[in-house]
This record gives C-alpha cells, sequence and structure tokens, in this order.
C-alpha cells in the first residue's frame, strides 16, 4: 500500500519532485532569422551566467540525493508486493481458490455437457422413430397405392374383355354375311358431311 504524505501519496510525491523533461523550443524566436545582426540594444553585452549560491548548491544535492533514495525505495517496494502477489498467486491460498474454483467450475460444465448430449440422445432417437414410422406408412401406401392400380388395370380389362365380347356379337362372319349386306342396303348411311366446331353437322349431301 502507498504511505499518504500530507494528504498525498508516496507516488504522487515523488512525481512532483521528479524533474521535468527539458521542453525543446527553437533555437530562434519570432520573426528574426539567423542572418539578421545583433539587436544595437545588444551589442558589447557579454553574458554572464548568473551566480551559484554554494549553501543552495548543497541543499539542492542534498534534495536530490534524497530525492534518488525515495525513489529507489519505492521501486524495491513496489517490485517486492508485486512479486509476492505473484508467488501468493502461484502456490498460496489464492491459487488454491482458484484451483477449487476452476475444479468446481469443471464437474458443473461436465454435468451439463452430460445432460446435454442426454437430451440431444433423446431427440435423436424419438427423430430416428418418427423417421422409421414415416417411412414405413409410406412404403404401405406405396404397396396399396400399387395394389389399387394394379386392380384397376385388371377391371380395365374385365371391361374390355367384356365390351369385346359384345363388340364380337356385331361380326361380320360367314354365317351373318348376306344378311349385314341386306342391311346395309335397306339402311344406307351418307357419310359426307360437314361439321362445326361443337361437333354438329352442318351440311350433308342427299344420297341418290
Amino acid at each position: 500500500m502507498f504511505q499518504v504524505i500530507g494528504g498525498r501519496s508516496v507516488l504522487q510525491a515523488a512525481r512532483l519532485l521528479a524533474p521535468s523533461r527539458a521542453v525543446l523550443v527553437e533555437a530562434v524566436r519570432g520573426r528574426k532569422s539567423r542572418t539578421d545582426p545583433v539587436a544595437k540594444s545588444k551589442e558589447g553585452r557579454i553574458k554572464v551566467p548568473p551566480p551559484v549560491d554554494p549553501v543552495e548548491m548543497v541543499v539542492l544535492k542534498e534534495r536530490y540525493t534524497e530525492y534518488q533514495l525515495i525513489m529507489r525505495a519505492l521501486r524495491l517496494e513496489f517490485k517486492e508486493e508485486v512479486l509476492r502477489k505473484k508467488y501468493e498467486e502461484e502456490t498460496g491460498s489464492q491459487a488454491e481458490e482458484r484451483a477449487r474454483q476452476d475444479a468446481e467450475q469443471h464437474r458443473a460444465l461436465m454435468a451439463w455437457n452430460d445432460q446435454e448430449n442426454l437430451r440431444l440422445l433423446k431427440a435423436r432417437i424419438l427423430r430416428v422413430q418418427q423417421e422409421e414410422e414415416e417411412a414405413q406408412q409410406k412404403k404401405l401406401e406405396e404397396i396399396l397405392q400399387r395394389k389399387r392400380e394394379e386392380q384397376e388395370r385388371l377391371e380395365e380389362k374385365e371391361r374390355e374383355v367384356l365390351q369385346l365380347q359384345e363388340d364380337v356379337k356385331n361380326f361380320v362372319t360367314l354365317e351373318n354375311l348376306d344378311q349385314r349386306i341386306e342391311e346395309a342396303l335397306d339402311n344406307p348411311k351418307n357419310y359426307n358431311f360437314a361439321i362445326n366446331k361443337s361437333g354438329k353437322v352442318v351440311k350433308q349431301t342427299v344420297l341418290q
């Protein structure tokens, strides 16, 4: 945990004590270019560095040394805390608790998986049974349909045979040849006629 100093944590205090990064600025500011001459007001001026107070320099050096020690201690403290947490997570009670939770979650998932597999198996068995019943029903319907079609063909053949037997009675044979000739002569038929689209006779010639 961070130690609080004057309402601020050590980390915040270290940030305030840390030296700020240098700000990069242009060597020549404003509109003046590098080839412009020195201003008249600055001609002959000799730049003298600001005086350094020995006492202030000693104080600043001590403070800087103290700052470095504080920062080194903070880094070591943070590193130790991170390593301790990592060790506890890997080998401590947290690792055991996490392993126990993982095992419980694994058992719960396996139980759910078994239930889901059982549900899908029952649904699959029911679907297969329904498909088999539908296939058997369809096969039975096809058999009945073939039997009906076969029966209809037999009945059609029987009707054709009966019709043929009736037609045979009107066939021309050697025995009734003379009789049919006389009937044709007595009842002549005129096939020279015209019909319309509905099949009605609209014009017919007269037999002579």
